[in-house]
């Protein structure tokens, strides 16, 4: 990938930075600021004015809704992944080398741990409501093939060689977790392709070509997923591995827009409802969307492990979420109160805060990873419920 050298010219400089203002710049065209997504495409999120420590009130166990009915050993599996990539921080250190020597299948056992050295803060919202949306996401198979033909008509990209991300934070330390993409054009930065143009930007960089545009289109905001090749007959992984810069947005809120969804009907069910009826509007719907996610190919040595997420490790099925890692921290454990989809059946867990999302925007948001396959995908579709979010920290941090 071309990387900027550490000097950039300054108009480059004056055209970066103005892509950060609420004020937009006339004639200059500005690659979007985005957050590096694990699970979904990136959005434009701008910096948070309230700091995120101030939306959390401690609170005791006993506050947290359903902590005593939950089998905390079903969680221990992935509070020992994110631990993996955060004991070398300070306040990680000694919550997760004592982790070691628990007994992760005793349920007691697991529950005084964390009682032990943990403090749970209730998450508030800037505006000091306590509720938010809770979504899901998960991991899809499509059928493919390593050549176009047939019924593999549809095309997943690998990450272009000329597609530029910018990280400025270390001169600039209010855009953490933002980044520029875009392309180069003699000496100027100018934005990548959006979906509706990418086809001869993005000719010959074809990592896969699947049977189903529609279901090619929800992989992308799924952010990975499980191919089957028809060459051999072998399954590969798709993880994320970039995106164009544009921001997300929604074909189910396009759809709504023009009148043609009623809000309840557009979930993934009713979007692919819509598109089988009216399947020369396909183009105009999944363009709606201008973003584009690449991908990278891995092998899958055990199907029953998730994809990695945003923190590095696989995620875990209904114990690993989404979060906007702008207001929550990324490997935290999380006390999440909300319900089953389309339900009021109550759905209270411990999870870990392992991925991020272009849509999950906001302090009191979460995403939850229903898992691998056909009934995962039912459950994830059909969540959009309000919920409630315990942010477990470690006791050296207060």
């Amino acid at each position: 990938m071309f990387k900027l050298s550490a000097i950039l010219p300054l108009t480059a400089v004056a055209v970066l930075l103005a892509a950060c203002n609420s004020t937009p710049i006339k004639k200059v065209p500005l690659p979007a600021v985005t957050t590096p997504p694990g699970s979904a495409t990136a959005v434009v999120i701008p910096p948070v004015a309230t700091k995120p420590s101030d939306l959390f009130k401690p609170v005791s166990f006993n506050d947290v809704p359903g902590w005593q009915q939950d089998n905390l050993t079903e969680a221990w599996p992935a509070f020992l992944s994110s631990c993996s990539a955060l004991r070398h921080k300070p306040e990680w250190k000694e919550p997760c080398t004592i982790a070691k020597d628990v007994d992760g299948k005793d349920n007691g056992a697991v529950r005084v741990f964390f009682e032990a050295f943990f403090t749970p803060h209730q998450v508030f919202n800037p505006d000091g409501t306590n509720e938010g949306l809770v979504t899901g996401y998960y991991e899809p198979l499509l059928r493919g093939s390593r050549k176009r033909g047939g019924v593999y008509q549809t095309p997943l990209y690998r990450t272009p060689p000329d597609l530029l991300t910018i990280d400025l934070s270390s001169v600039y330390p209010e855009l953490k977790n933002m980044r520029l993409r875009g392309r180069l054009v003699g000496n100027k930065v100018v934005p990548y392709a959006s979906r509706a143009d990418s086809l001869p930007a993005l000719a010959g960089k074809e990592l896969v070509w699947v049977d189903d545009a529609i279901d090619a289109f929800f992989l992308q905001i799924q952010g990975s997923g499980r191919v089957v090749l028809e060459d051999n007959n072998e399954t590969v992984r798709l993880a994320y591995a970039d995106q164009n810069g544009y921001p997300y947005k929604s074909i189910g809120r396009y759809l709504v827009d023009k009148g043609e969804l009623k809000l309840e009907q557009a979930p993934a069910q009713g979007i692919k409802e819509w598109l089988i009826k009216n399947p020369t509007r396909q183009d105009e719907l999944l363009n709606a969307n201008p973003s584009v996610v690449f991908f990278k190919e891995e092998k899958i040595a055990d199907p029953s492990i998730g994809p990695k997420g945003a923190l590095g490790v696989p995620l875990i099925a209904q114990r690993s979420i989404a979060i906007d890692a702008q207001f929550l921290p990324l490997g935290a454990p999380v006390f999440l109160s909300t319900t089953q989809p389309n339900s009021s059946r109550i759905l209270q867990k411990l999870v870990m805060a392992q991925d991020t999302g272009g849509a999950i925007r906001g302090a009191v948001r979460a995403d939850f990873f229903w898992g691998f396959g056909s009934e995962a995908g039912e459950l994830a579709g059909r969540m959009k419920q309000r919920g409630m979010l315990w942010l477990l920290l470690p006791k050296s941090v207060n």
